[in-house]
């Protein structure tokens, strides 16, 4: 079959579309012809050497597709049925992959393919990070950063369903449309963080800041919290966050500083189905409006993660095998 194969970490032109020889589902696990597979930020980590992986290995962790065969022990999904997974399928730049059965999501009918797969990863974890990470509450000033992206789109869509107002961080023009779009009530540059903050919240900072850029826009998050505020710092697009000394948070105003990551928040089967269930009826609904910013074939997944790394995208990237 048809994969993308790291043989070794680096840039994306280390990515190289191959033969590679179809897998087959082991105990626990269904074997899925993918339709669609979604690009993440740690497809970029783990093909960089950020997220070790022993090389080679088959990139992509997320998608959706049909189940062919069930291994061993399988008995509530069927051969025919679409799932969708965000782990336990890794490998999933490609035609087929084997993926855990605990982590297959069953996807449901007049949710097509695509958008199954642009809202599952970035869905959930928008659901994660506003209702259990920092719950937000009616009324809450929130800000996001990278707003036009793939999460940031999502996730003040359900700041919005939660009752909160959203100030939202852009690099263009464009992205700014976008992230109206999506519902933010106010949208910055990065460089007037944390000034307009303040001013837009009256002097006091807002509740909650999300921010998955990381390095360029750490120290702003800081000065952008109110007194006993959270900086959630869920990525980072521009590189790792620098040394934070604790009596910073004193400073502050006896701040919070938490580092999520979507296994913690999915760590049992009724865990992610009950956020990805939450997360397709919203789509349903019609509550969640889901964003592809492009769409690209196996052999042009080096393209997708040039594109996704350069940070002028807006909305979810997909590779379609």
């Amino acid at each position: 079959m048809r994969a993308v194969l790291v043989s070794d970490t680096g840039t994306a032109d280390v990515l190289q579309l191959t033969e590679v020889e179809q897998p087959s589902p082991g105990p626990g696990q269904v074997l899925v012809q993918v339709a669609v597979a979604g690009v993440n930020y740690m497809d970029v980590y783990q093909r960089s050497g950020g997220t070790p992986l022993r090389t080679p290995f088959v990139a992509g962790v997320e998608g959706v597709g049909t189940v062919v065969a069930r291994g061993d022990g399988v008995d509530d999904l069927a051969v025919g049925q679409r799932v969708g997974w965000l782990r336990g399928g890794q490998g999933s730049y490609a035609e087929f992959v084997a993926v855990d059965a605990a982590m297959a999501v069953p996807v449901p009918d007049g949710i097509p393919d695509d958008v199954a797969t642009a809202v599952l990863m970035q869905g959930v974890t928008a659901h994660y990070l506003a209702t259990d990470t920092y719950r937000v509450q009616p009324g809450d000033s929130v800000l996001v950063h990278a707003a036009a992206g793939g999460v940031g789109q999502l996730l003040t869509q359900v700041v919005r369903l939660r009752g909160g107002r959203v100030i939202g961080t852009v690099s263009t023009p464009e992205k700014a449309a976008a992230a109206r779009d999506a519902g933010a009530d106010e949208v910055l540059q990065y460089d007037e963080v944390p000034d307009r903050v303040r001013a837009l919240t009256d002097g006091r900072g807002v509740a909650v800041v999300y921010d998955g850029v990381g390095a360029a826009t750490f120290e702003g998050s800081l000065a952008s919290l109110r007194p006993r505020g959270m900086l959630v710092v869920y990525g980072t697009a521009s590189g790792p966050t620098p040394p934070l000394e604790i009596p910073r948070l004193n400073t502050g105003g006896s701040l919070y500083v938490t580092r999520p990551t979507v296994v913690h928040y999915t760590a049992t089967q009724d865990e992610l189905r009950a956020r990805a269930d939450e997360v397709f009826g919203w789509v349903a609904a019609g509550q969640l409006r889901v964003s592809v910013g492009g769409r690209f074939e196996l052999a042009d997944a080096r393209q997708a993660h040039q594109a996704l790394e350069s940070r002028r995208t807006t909305g979810k990237l997909l590779v379609l095998p």
